[in-house]
């Protein structure tokens, strides 16, 4: 156990350095991000770490991390700003700002539904948390999908990315928030089965029944394409006017053979 936990460390130190690969999408605007966040929401962020390249691929997604929102603070003529708690992989569980997230391309996933007295035990189940390790046997897991990326099949990947320890005292980015959501019984990606009614009168009818999925089987693009969480873009909660943007004249662009 000793060894796996210095193997686990140092490919931690190792996982989070920059990845070499090509970051493509526009990062977030952090003061149109600041604005927009509020207690309760999911960001999600594409990360641009080694162990970012290793989730991508295993969940064939644009993000790589989940960060809950747990407050917003704010003083008179200042911009907010938000306080997320997130699994690290080096510090584990902890509460950063929203500065942690500067620089990335990020989205805001909102529950949709929620009273103040569900956000507050949503946030207060993911604070209980603050101070344990992160999972570091899921960090020998992920490891091993970089030298290099392997044909896994579409199939096998969710799994992969749950072959964590699953102790109460560990935790992953995805593992963290979704049990601070299932501990009010907020659906985010549920099983769902069809039987027979037994509603009185109505032989034909037929029920729905949600199933609760494993908490170690959640990532971080199930709050992206869950149907009970909304899409919340920065940039058009803040008044969005395509007519103010800047373009460039097409008489300024070069030919393609210019200088050839």
């Amino acid at each position: 156990m000793g060894l796996l936990l210095s193997v686990g460390r140092l490919l931690a130190g190792f996982l989070t350095g920059p990845s070499r690969a090509p970051y493509v999408n526009a990062p977030t605007d952090p003061a149109l991000l600041a604005r927009s966040i509020r207690p309760g929401d999911v960001l999600l962020v594409e990360g641009k770490q080694r162990i970012s390249t290793a989730i991508k691929y295993l969940t064939q997604s644009t993000w790589s991390h989940a960060a809950l929102c747990t407050e917003v603070q704010s003083a008179a003529g200042r911009l907010p700003h938000p306080v997320l708690i997130e699994a690290d992989a080096v510090d584990g569980v902890r509460l950063v700002g929203i500065e942690e997230f500067e620089g990335l391309h990020s989205r805001i996933c909102r529950p949709v539904g929620l009273s103040a007295e569900d956000i507050a035990a949503v946030v207060a189940h993911a604070v209980s948390h603050v101070g344990d390790s992160y999972d570091l046997r899921n960090v020998v897991d992920l490891a091993r999908y970089l030298f290099p990326t392997p044909p896994v099949p579409t199939s096998w990947r969710r799994r992969m990315i749950a072959f964590g320890s699953g102790e109460p005292t560990k935790a992953i980015c995805s593992t963290l928030v979704a049990q601070s959501f299932q501990s009010i019984r907020y659906p985010i990606l549920p099983r769902i089965t069809i039987e027979q009614s037994n509603e009185l009168g109505c032989s034909d009818c037929i029920r729905e029944l949600l199933h609760i999925r494993h908490h170690s089987l959640f990532t971080p693009r199930d709050f992206d394409v869950s149907p009970y969480f909304e899409i919340v873009k920065p940039t058009l909660e803040n008044g969005f006017d395509h007519r103010s943007l800047a373009w460039q004249d097409p008489s300024d662009l070069q030919p393609l053979d210019a200088g050839v």
